[in-house]
């Protein structure tokens, strides 16, 4: 029996990682970029999962140049681009160049003198699968505000005036959902098309201009979005991945209801907890049964937000809703999760503690806007 679910996204399936980053360089900043290039090419090749990196400039242009590197996986490359010893580590390169542009790629067949005829290559090709894909790429940023703000925060980003969806002829703005957990802000973002193409466009909206300038004094993390080098950190720093998206194969259910939880992980395991939530999800999509019909699994370090659409209420089914259900799976979440974070002590197998982790985790809905609303 084939499976139900589609994944479209995921960091998950085992393939090495293919990155590529473009850069378009200012005049005359070449042996400033080679410098900062050489202190970063030694700082990564000690980061684990790193295979290799390659530097390249354009025979046509001189001012614009590539960097690839493939790593044995998604999580580790994740892991690296996400922390804060990233951050300081490209910062000489900021001056340099005029325009980046990221794009990660899992490799799923290869071939090569010394590939052709390997049978661990090919047993490698035989376990990766081409995704089906929606045509729609999924992010989220999160930050904090100041305690205390919280609801002046909410009110704010709830109630500015969408931008315009249709980007260009080929990129549009589907969805954004906008939820709160305690002083955390988390915002997720559907574009079909062109991701970059699309924050780019929403940034420079007004109404998104002066909504952003009016949470600046709320903020935890300082920021002035007029300065580049700023902008460009803040947005680093929030940037929230996602890891894995799966839907359903089956009709969707006339009534889904988008869904945030939150689920903090023991310092370290916030890549494995992902992982098991994405394993959970999997599973639900292939159970006829389940309410949770698709699900987006993001995260960043000891953050993971799990976006899921079900049909009904969370609390219908609180183990499948958190995404619990099976032989031991509550045993392994509490190995991973921060319980104490949320307010949950002691085991997950009880159903006062499967509650009280739901009423935890469940995060605040600030403002769901779609392309037709």
């Amino acid at each position: 029996m084939a499976p139900s679910g589609r994944i479209s996204q995921s960091a998950f399936d085992g393939s090495r990682l293919r990155v590529i980053l473009l850069l378009d360089l200012y005049e005359g900043a070449q042996e400033q970029f080679l410098d900062a290039y050489e202190l970063m090419r030694k700082q990564v090749a000690s980061v684990p999962g790193h295979i290799s990196d390659q530097l390249c400039q354009s025979i046509e242009n001189p001012s614009q140049w590539l960097i690839t590197s493939e790593w044995e996986s998604a999580p580790p490359f994740l892991a690296w681009v996400n922390s804060e010893e990233h951050v300081q580590t490209v910062k000489p390169m900021h001056s340099c160049v005029r325009d980046t542009r990221s794009m990660r790629y899992s490799i799923l067949r290869e071939t090569g003198p010394d590939r052709s005829a390997s049978r661990a290559a090919a047993s490698a090709d035989a376990q990766v699968a081409a995704r089906v894909g929606d045509g729609v790429a999924r992010h989220a940023l999160t930050f904090t505000v100041k305690p205390g703000s919280e609801s002046k925060v909410a009110e704010l980003l709830a109630g500015y005036e969408s931008p315009r969806a249709q980007v260009d002829e080929t990129t549009r703005l589907r969805r954004t959902s906008l939820f709160m957990h305690g002083n955390r802000v988390v915002r997720a973002v559907e574009v079909e098309g062109d991701l970059l193409v699309a924050l780019r466009h929403v940034a420079r909206q007004p109404e998104v201009r002066a909504v952003e300038e009016a949470i600046n004094p709320y903020l935890e993390q300082d920021r002035d979005l007029t300065d580049p080098e700023s902008a460009r950190v803040f947005f680093t720093r929030a940037a929230l991945p996602a890891v894995q998206h799966v839907v359903s194969s089956r009709p969707a259910p006339a009534e889904l209801r988008r869904h945030a939880l939150y689920y903090p992980a023991k310092e370290g395991r916030g890549m494995e907890l992902a992982r098991l939530l994405a394993h959970q999800d999997r599973a639900a999509a292939d159970d006829p049964d389940s309410p949770v019909y698709g699900s987006t699994v993001f995260q960043r370090d000891d953050i993971v937000v799990r976006l899921v659409d079900i049909e009904g209420e969370l609390d219908l089914d609180p183990v499948a809703s958190l995404g619990l259900k099976g032989s031991g799976k509550a045993a392994e979440l509490e190995l991973l999760l921060d319980g104490a974070a949320i307010g949950v002590e002691g085991s997950l197998k009880t159903e006062r503690n499967v509650n009280r982790l739901l009423s935890h985790a469940d995060m605040l809905p600030v403002t769901d806007r779609t392309a037709d609303s």
